[in-house]
């Protein structure tokens, strides 16, 4: 052998002992490499039983790695073995050279974990076009015919996360198993419900702390299955389950935050225009759907079957029983897309210095960042020359960025949002309570404060706060899980996390990918 066959053999094959290079061929497209094995025995496959009496020799056509684009193929010649122990059921067998060849395998070693690897990231389809491009032959079922699950412990991790996700939202869900401690996911359940859970717990004992959010189902599996286990509610959840309390306080106070506006002096004086609002076709459809909703209701129609008559979520149906109509009707009308209000003040008051033309005013507002239509300001302008517009509505802040002003903390605010808070709490007490309440909790869990939560709770249930007094007493159901997640370092982050890696998983399977297909991809290691 050469001294270019021996550099080809530490090259393509480092750490691989028993091959020798004997010679190789190139073109545009394929590289072809003649290679034999030198080792003199060979162990039986089925006894074990080394051999070195050779019966024949014939050779063998393996795919390996591309090598600088180009496809390669090794040449490989195998010899057959007798085998000498007489008790064994094999009268002859076939070497295998480790690290090369397989049994009943057309490729490499090599080239199946550089596909599989392939196949674990991008899947089928993009798999087999960036396998064309490597110059190497492999299609999508290739590829996703080499993905299988990995054997799960028997013993589940110390530390264990659950959550769930939606195999087809709204309709179909499933749970992932993570360990967070080593980052990784362990198992994946085909539903979310109590029973499958506490199953598996049942047969991989060994957890000791569960990382969960507020799923009352897997709560009921932990404690049938695992009842030692310590439950950690996750902190991002209580986080946002308070957060939606505060934004429901705020929509519910929009009233207090638009007479405060209103009474506030305006630098701009304004035009008597009519103060009534007209009814919308949106207003009328929420007075609508909530007289039919509280009909249904009290004539003993379950409220299932009253959201699917009218057509709505459950949730939805919901809302239009537990709200007043007042409150819904303020936020169906603070729902408009009107670009025009804003500027409603300027113009009245341009209107009102003589400047009548409706393209002059449309060109004065357009300076002003205006994206609407010139159609719009025009019907507009017609409105206040015939005497019939309706009053400019108070500019008043969301209770979306009411809510983002209150969770966050007050030195990360800006100048004018500290500015603009401040007017929210000077115009409704509520709000201003609903605000100290919220960031109180918000400093024990970002302080991991646990062992003051008994007291938040007793102030949030003796408040006049409707939201937050149900949240109080959402988490006293779930006292010690929550304590032990204000408390405890651990968190559902990492398993959050998973949880957006198998939605990437699913986007790029087009939504084509079986349990046991998607399974394998989400517990494939890289």
């Amino acid at each position: 052998m050469g001294a270019i066959e021996r550099s080809i053999e530490k090259l393509l094959y480092p750490g691989i002992d028993g091959v020798a290079v004997e010679g190789f061929t190139a073109d545009d497209c394929l590289v072809v490499v003649r290679a034999f094995s030198r080792t003199p025995l060979r162990s039986c496959s089925a006894c074990g039983v080394p051999s070195k009496r050779i019966h024949s020799r014939y050779e063998r056509r393996v795919s390996d790695r591309p090598v600088a684009g180009r496809s390669t193929v090794i040449l490989l010649t195998v010899r057959r073995f007798f085998c000498d122990n007489t008790g064994c059921v094999r009268r002859t067998f076939v070497e295998q050279i480790a690290g090369i060849s397989e049994r009943y395998r057309q490729a490499s070693t090599g080239l199946r974990q550089l596909l599989h690897a392939i196949a674990t990231e991008l899947g089928g389809r993009p798999g087999s076009r960036l396998c064309r491009k490597m110059g190497v032959s492999a299609g999508r079922m290739r590829l996703l015919q080499l993905l299988h699950a990995p054997p799960v412990a028997q013993r589940a991790p110390r530390i264990l996360g659950v959550d769930e996700f939606a195999f087809r939202r709204g309709r179909t869900y499933g749970t992932i198993l993570v360990d967070v401690e080593k980052r990784c996911p362990v198992d994946v359940l085909p539903d979310r419900t109590s029973e499958t859970l506490a199953s598996w717990l049942v047969a991989h004992p060994g957890v000791e702390i569960v990382c969960r959010d507020r799923a009352s189902a897997y709560t009921r599996a932990i404690k049938e299955a695992a009842p030692h286990a310590v439950e950690v509610a996750d902190r991002w959840h209580l986080l946002r389950n308070l957060s939606q309390a505060v934004e429901k306080t705020c929509q519910q106070h929009r009233a207090c935050l638009r007479k405060y506006a209103e009474q506030a002096p305006s630098p701009i004086p304004r035009m008597p225009l009519l103060e009534a609002l007209p009814p919308t076709l949106i207003v009328q459809r929420v007075q609508q759907r909530h007289e039919l909703i509280n009909r249904m209701l009290d004539n003993g129609y379950p409220l299932s079957e009253v959201a699917r008559r009218v057509g709505l979520d459950r949730k939805t149906a919901r809302r239009y029983r537990d709200t007043e109509l007042d409150v819904l009707i303020a936020s169906a009308r603070d729902r408009r897309n009107v670009p025009l209000d804003r500027y409603k003040p300027f113009i009245q008051a341009q209107f009102a210095s003589g400047v009548t033309s409706a393209k002059d005013l449309y060109d004065q507002i357009r300076g002003q960042a205006f994206q609407g239509g010139y159609s719009t300001l025009s019907r507009y302008v017609l409105s206040l020359r015939n005497g019939v517009a309706v009053a400019a509505p108070a500019q008043i802040p969301s209770p979306r960025s009411i809510t983002a002003w209150i969770m966050r903390p007050r030195e990360s605010l800006s100048t004018s949002e500290v500015a603009h808070l401040d007017e929210v709490r000077i115009a409704c007490p509520d709000i201003t309570e609903a605000c100290n309440l919220a960031r109180a909790f918000t400093d024990l869990v970002r302080h991991r404060r646990g062992t003051m939560l008994g007291l938040w709770i007793r102030e949030a249930e003796q408040s006049t706060i409707g939201p937050l007094r149900s949240f109080g007493s959402f988490l006293r159901q779930d006292f010690d899980a929550v304590t032990a997640g204000l408390t405890l370092p651990y968190s559902s982050g990492v398993v959050e996390g998973h949880v957006c890696r198998v939605k990437l998983l699913k986007r790029s399977m087009y939504g084509r990918a079986t349990f046991a297909l998607l399974r394998a991809r989400i517990l494939a290691r890289p």
